[in-house]
């Protein structure tokens, strides 16, 4: 198993080094300049070479690359253009994300494992219809547009839960977990429809196979099938698609927690980029993008953990 991960283990690292090169190098690159964003179109060139001088943006981009890099080793992402930590900025706004993305994976797992097993087990029936016509219609649909619907009925017209998600200042949305309902649904609906028609298409693949229906012949009932033919099978395919949708939740976090107000990157990121505030994005398209690359590596683990022809080694 080890001698199968160290590749992938490798090629991940050198990914990783590259983007974090992309990221400082293209982001420095974004048109606009973030001294003149902040001073105005006023500020006469000392007051903005002064403040250039101040940032470090007056040297050049790759002697700050590596000071960057190097700071990265120690847990420093650099100082944001108001003078504040990276890393303190972060610290609450990527955990409360990550609580989102953590309670919809929750959800998406169980409910998409199911969906997906009972529409392959009924396709072409009206069961499978209506939830492989169900997931492809979310899956056309973006997270804001489904979020602003949500607002518009539980929120506007039922009046069961705030359309905002405004926290006290320091507090936890643990303590208010009324705002999290929304953010979470918003996040569910689409992730569910694109994990549900993936493990249905392979539940289904596999049920149309030889050794499943050997197993229907021989008398098998459909929890045997299910148990012992369908689940290996599928599980791989499943944590797969759920690893890389979790990543993905934290990403497309971005537009539901604007269109909610929720206190995650959305938010920081949408402001960063609004005022030129280079180390924050830099810091937070890093960060997501090393998150997505770990979340692959561990697909692949549990693709090797949960097959046993690839943990023991027997060749086909």
């Amino acid at each position: 198993m080890l001698r199968r991960l160290a590749p992938r283990l490798g090629t991940s690292l050198g990914l990783l080094v590259l983007l974090s090169f992309l990221v400082y190098v293209g982001v420095e690159a974004l048109p606009g300049d973030p001294v003149t964003s902040r001073l105005g179109p006023t500020a006469t060139p000392e007051r903005v070479a002064e403040l250039r001088a101040h940032l470090g943006l007056d040297r050049p981009v790759l002697v700050r690359y590596g000071e960057w890099v190097a700071g990265l080793f120690h847990g420093d992402l650099g100082r944001s253009a108001t003078g504040q930590p990276v890393t303190a900025m972060l610290s609450d706004r990527v955990g409360n994300s990550a609580l989102l993305a953590g309670i919809a994976i929750g959800l998406l797992a169980p409910l998409s494992l199911g969906l997906g097993l009972w529409a392959a087990w009924r396709r072409g029936r009206g069961a499978d219809r209506v939830i492989s016509g169900g997931a492809l219609l979310l899956v056309s649909v973006p997270e804001f547009v489904v979020a602003g619907a949500l607002v518009l009925l539980f929120a506007v017209t039922l009046r069961l839960l705030p359309a905002v998600s405004l926290l006290p200042v320091g507090a936890s949305p643990l303590s208010h977990p009324e705002v999290l309902v929304l953010p979470v649904l918003s996040l569910l609906f689409v992730g569910l429809a694109y994990a549900t028609r993936v493990i249905r298409a392979s539940a289904a693949a596999t049920l149309t196979g030889g050794h499943v229906e050997f197993l229907r012949l021989s008398g098998a009932p459909g929890a045997t099938l299910l148990r012992r033919a369908v689940l290996p099978a599928v599980l791989p395919v499943a944590v797969q698609v759920w690893l890389v949708t979790g990543v993905g939740f934290v990403g497309g976090a971005v537009l539901v927690e604007k269109v909610f107000g929720y206190p995650g990157i959305g938010e920081l990121l949408v402001a960063s980029v609004r005022t030129g505030d280079l180390p924050v994005v830099q810091a937070l398209v890093l960060v997501l993008g090393a998150a997505m690359l770990a979340a692959l590596v561990l697909a692949d683990l549990a693709v090797v953990l949960l097959t046993p022809r690839l943990r023991t080694g027997v060749a086909r």
